[in-house]
């Protein structure tokens, strides 16, 4: 299995459902309009929200309004090529939880990932 901080974007983008299931991270892939086409089981079941009202959404609009800032939406905006690991505080919908995002994006996969690592022994 591949790690939070060594998976790349091209290895993302080439997994299947069940490979993307099996990871222990949030996996949250978008297109270059930030609709959600990729929403792993993990984040599914730590996050409380079901893909099928996750996946075909806004998600800097609708799901993850709390994302939709400078640290995290606009990145994606302003570089195209993005690996970057960002300490933050997911507050929408739940109590504030501490969590690590990664960033992912290239030119040359169409998809925008954010990864999102929870500390779950805090949990």
């Amino acid at each position: 299995m591949q790690s939070f901080d060594a998976i790349s974007t091209a290895a993302l983008h080439g997994m299947d459902d069940a490979g993307l299931d099996a990871l222990s991270y949030g996996v949250i892939g978008l297109d270059r309009n930030g609709l959600v086409v990729v929403y792993n089981a993990t984040e599914a079941a730590l996050a409380g929200l079901s893909r099928s009202r996750v996946v075909g959404g806004q998600f800097f609009d609708n799901i993850a309004q709390c994302m939709n800032n400078f640290m995290v939406a606009q990145r994606f905006e302003d570089e195209p090529e993005l690996d970057a690991v960002i300490d933050f505080v997911l507050t929408l919908r739940m109590k504030p939880t501490p969590v690590k995002l990664r960033l992912l994006q290239t030119r040359d996969v169409p998809l925008r990932y954010v990864l999102v690592e929870r500390d779950l022994a805090g949990r």
